[in-house]
């Protein structure tokens, strides 16, 4: 009988509302290897709850765990284990994709900027990479957010949509890459989404309308 995975990230305590509303109150959290569904229709909190994730937004109160460290003891140690990120932001449109990958290296030092290459073509992103990524399409743009993603080698990977505005060919690669990392022993992946990948095994569903 295989082990049960192991939790990568945890949540203690965690609350966070907005002015019109509160999304969670004391959230325990445990997020598993493999694949968690982060689960809730538009406007529901998914891109916020990731963003508390990876310590980019402050919650009210809580305390989150990674890899051996608290983010409000250790941030720095704490990000570099988390990823999420977006080439859509403003100070990035004048680089070129692997330009983006190589600014991201001092923040993730498992980043591996080989396997980024490698994943060009299964993402239709040949003849892309040495453009800025202003010229980009929105669903290219997103084509390289994924590749960092999968390149970046953190423990905790958070993906938001990951399937919106890709081709077909895209998608079904995406999909490839998830159904492997589901089985990776010491790594998470968190996919905010309406609905679960198709095909790929998952550890944990987290529904936003199940919190407390």
């Amino acid at each position: 009988m295989s082990a049960a995975p192991f939790a990568v990230l945890k949540t203690a305590g965690l609350c966070f509302a907005y002015p019109q509303r509160t999304l969670f109150t004391n959230w325990d959290c445990a997020i598993p290897t493999g694949i968690t569904l982060l689960q809730g229709d538009e406007s529901t909190g998914k891109t916020t709850l990731l963003r508390l994730l990876a310590g980019e937004q402050h919650a009210q109160s809580g305390r989150l765990h990674c890899g051996g460290v608290w983010l409000d003891e250790e941030p720095k140690l704490y990000r570099e284990q988390v990823f999420r990120t977006d080439p859509r932001a403003e100070d990035s449109e004048s680089i070129t994709p692997m330009q983006f990958l190589a600014r991201l290296a001092p923040r993730y030092p498992r980043l591996d900027m080989a396997l980024g290459k490698e994943m060009v073509d299964g993402l239709s992103l040949t003849g892309h990479m040495d453009k800025p990524l202003y010229m980009l399409s929105t669903g290219s743009r997103r084509k390289v957010w994924l590749l960092a993603a999968f390149a970046a080698g953190a423990t905790v990977t958070l993906l938001d949509e990951p399937f919106a505005a890709l081709d077909a060919k895209s998608i079904a690669f995406v999909h490839e890459l998830l159904q492997e990392t589901a089985a990776h022993p010491n790594r998470a992946w968190v996919v905010a989404d309406y609905t679960a990948p198709q095909g790929v095994p998952l550890a944990h569903t987290i529904a936003l309308t199940d919190l407390p």
